[in-house]
C-alpha cells in the first residue's frame, strides 16, 4: 500500500508533465530564457520565500511533537539561508531590489492560499499544502540538471534545486506528511489531497506567470465602457461604435 505522497504524486502526473513542458522551464534548461523573465521570477520567488518560511515555522509549531518542530524550523532556516543567498546573487547581478517589488497575482494568490490553510485548516492539510513546493522543485531541478549544459547561465539555480542536501529535506517532509496522513480520517485525507493539488496548480501558475510577466492591471487604465443593450437586446450605438 503506497502512502499519501505517492498517491498525490500519481494524481498530479499530467499537471507535473505540464510544468516540465512550460516554456519557462524548457528555456531555463536550454540556457536561453530571457533575463527579464528570469528577473521577474527571481524577484517574485524572493517575495514568496519570505512568506513561505513563516508558514514553515507555523507548520512546525502546530505539529504534534518536538521532532516536527525541529524539522520545519530547520527547513525554514535552510530556506532563508540557501534560497535567500541564491536570490541575493541574482538580484545583485540584475541590480534589482525585491523589497521594492509588489507581489504578482500568482505570488499573492499562492501565499494567500498557504496562509489561509495555515490559519484555518487542520495541521495535516497544511502539511499537504506546503509539500509541492519541496517535491516539485526537487523534481524540476533534477529534470533540468539532466538536460542543462555545464555553462548554463542559470547554473546556480539548477544546482540549488538538484542538490542532494535539498533532496534530504524533501524526503524528510514527505515522510512527515505520510505520517500525518496515516493518523488522519478519510475526510481529512481528502482535504489533504485537494490542498496538494491546489498548491501544485499554483506552482504551474507561478512559473507560467513569470514567463508571461503577468502583473496587475494598470491602476490608471480606463475600464471599457459597458455595453447597455437596447430594447431589442442589441448593444447601444456608442458601444457598437467603439468595437
Amino acid at each position: 500500500m503506497t502512502g499519501f505522497c505517492d498517491h498525490a504524486w500519481q494524481r498530479t502526473t499530467q499537471l507535473r508533465a505540464a510544468i516540465d513542458g512550460l516554456a519557462f522551464n524548457r528555456e531555463l534548461a536550454a540556457g536561453t530564457l530571457d533575463q527579464a523573465r528570469f528577473q521577474f521570477y527571481i524577484t517574485q520567488d524572493a517575495l514568496y520565500l519570505d512568506q513561505y518560511a513563516r508558514i514553515l515555522v507555523m507548520a512546525g509549531a502546530r505539529g504534534p511533537d518536538g521532532a516536527t518542530l525541529r524539522l520545519f524550523g530547520e527547513c525554514a532556516l535552510e530556506a532563508v539561508a540557501v534560497e535567500q543567498a541564491l536570490h541575493g546573487q541574482y538580484l545583485t547581478q540584475f541590480g534589482a531590489d525585491a523589497s521594492q517589488a509588489e507581489p504578482s497575482p500568482d505570488c499573492l494568490g499562492y501565499t494567500s492560499f498557504l496562509l489561509a490553510t495555515a490559519y484555518h485548516e487542520p495541521w495535516e492539510v497544511l502539511m499537504a499544502a506546503i509539500l509541492p513546493c519541496f517535491c516539485i522543485y526537487w523534481d524540476v531541478g533534477n529534470t533540468i540538471a539532466r538536460q542543462a549544459a555545464p555553462d548554463n547561465k542559470y547554473r546556480a539555480w539548477i544546482d540549488t534545486y538538484s542538490d542532494e542536501g535539498f533532496g534530504n529535506a524533501v524526503r524528510a517532509v514527505i515522510a512527515a506528511t505520510d505520517k500525518a496522513a496515516e493518523g488522519a480520517t478519510d475526510a481529512i485525507r481528502r482535504r489533504m489531497m485537494t490542498a496538494f493539488i491546489r498548491s501544485s496548480q499554483y506552482e504551474y501558475l507561478f512559473w507560467d506567470g513569470a514567463y508571461q510577466l503577468r502583473g496587475w492591471p494598470a491602476q490608471n487604465s480606463t475600464p471599457a465602457a459597458r455595453s447597455v443593450p437596447d430594447a431589442a437586446g442589441r448593444p447601444s450605438a456608442g458601444a457598437r461604435n467603439r468595437r
